[in-house]
């Protein structure tokens, strides 16, 4: 089980991003458009830089749904390798066969 701040502070995270995910994409447009004159992009600029940190995409770790590990994720079943290994292998989940031989 990981830490419990850590997942904590990566649900604030994703919190944060779905707030300010319209705003810093419309920034964004504004600052890559290269019609628009060279101030005004860099004025859009500076207000994305404003913005808080933790409301950038890129700042978001896949964690485990079951664990809150942030390694080895699955991302169809949004699940560690070792919780669905153990999930898998008693039979809670739908479509995975555990195969031994």
């Amino acid at each position: 089980m990981a830490k419990k701040s850590a997942i904590q502070k990566d649900k604030n995270r994703r919190k944060l991003v779905a707030q300010h995910a319209a705003k810093r994409a419309r920034l964004k447009a504004v600052a890559d458009n290269r019609d628009l004159p060279m101030e005004e992009r860099f004025q859009a600029r500076l207000k994305l830089a404003e913005m808080p940190r933790n409301g950038a995409k890129i700042r978001i770790r896949n964690r485990c749904e079951v664990t809150g590990r942030p390694r080895a994720f699955y991302r169809k079943f949004k699940m560690s390798r070792i919780a669905l290994r153990d999930l898998g292998s008693t039979g809670q989940v739908p479509g995975l066969v555990k195969s031994s031989w």
